[in-house]
């Protein structure tokens, strides 16, 4: 998917609500369990229930590839039912070099036909430019963390600056905003402008809103740019919103509530 196509498909939505299909046998309700693949039903309902208001998905590939075999036959069912106009993000933060990540970029963007892949910069430029060889593909390359261990190397000061300012700078040259993107925490909001200064056109992956506690608001407020440039994921708030008989119901309304704060944001910015 191109960016001026990921664009088209937010304004048509007025939406750039992201799904986080992360299925957890422990967590999803009980009664799929009694069903011969409970993972696929359960994201099954989840994309019925969303697809008209998310513009994209985002399986967590550790939640599948824990499952062995059929784990992966749950992916790829999962994906089949995703609609085509839906951008698709591998959650599966790889991150090796040369050959390694070719053949990661292999798997998940020829094997299983995703949009894009999260990918771990640390180890630097020859583990995110084999991902970048892809045409319509898509790096989506941790710049900003919201996790408690974000301190211990993201905010470390080399040469005057956080090393995750040093890490937009550096990637930002490995590819463009045709082909790149960053995740940045909705928990960091206050690091927003910075992130905006070093990289204005690319869009962003946020997750946190919502459960984590991230304001949508005030992410729209320092994250969009001229093509919206956000895609604000949400996993638990909505694939969790009840685990009865309702889920399907519970996970609508959820993601109904974010999609319609996203059409007055778009709105008033004329991006809808």
């Amino acid at each position: 998917m191109t960016r001026e196509e990921l664009f088209q498909e937010i304004k048509s939505k007025k939406s750039f609500l992201c799904v986080g299909l992360d299925g957890d046998l422990t967590k999803i309700p009980a009664h799929l369990l009694e069903l011969e693949d409970p993972i696929f039903e359960f994201n099954k309902a989840i994309i019925e229930a969303t697809s008209d208001l998310a513009v994209a998905y985002k399986p967590n590939i550790a939640f599948y590839e824990c499952l062995g075999e059929k784990g992966w036959v749950s992916l790829r069912k999962t994906l089949d039912i995703i609609p085509k106009n839906c951008f698709t993000i591998a959650d599966a933060k790889r991150g090796d070099i040369g050959n390694t990540s070719r053949y990661y970029a292999k798997t998940f963007f020829e094997q299983y036909q995703f949009d894009s892949i999260t990918i771990a910069p640390y180890m630097g430029s020859d583990s995110v430019k084999p991902f970048l060889e892809f045409e319509e593909k898509w790096a989506i390359v941790l710049a900003l963390t919201s996790n408690e261990g974000a301190k211990d190397f993201q905010y470390i000061t080399e040469a005057g600056k956080p090393v995750f300012q040093t890490v937009l700078e550096k990637s930002s040259s490995w590819g463009s905003e045709e082909n790149m993107m960053y995740v940045v925490g909705a928990t960091k909001v206050e690091k927003l402008k910075e992130v905006r200064a070093i990289v204005p056109h690319h869009f962003l992956l946020v997750p946190g809103v919502g459960v984590q506690g991230g304001s949508l608001e005030e992410v729209a407020k320092f994250g969009l740019n001229e093509k919206c440039g956000l895609l604000v994921n949400s996993s638990r708030g909505i694939i969790y919103a009840d685990s009865g008989l309702e889920f399907k119901e519970a996970a609508r309304a959820s993601a109904l509530k974010l999609q319609s704060s996203m059409a007055k944001i778009l709105e008033g910015e004329g991006l809808a």
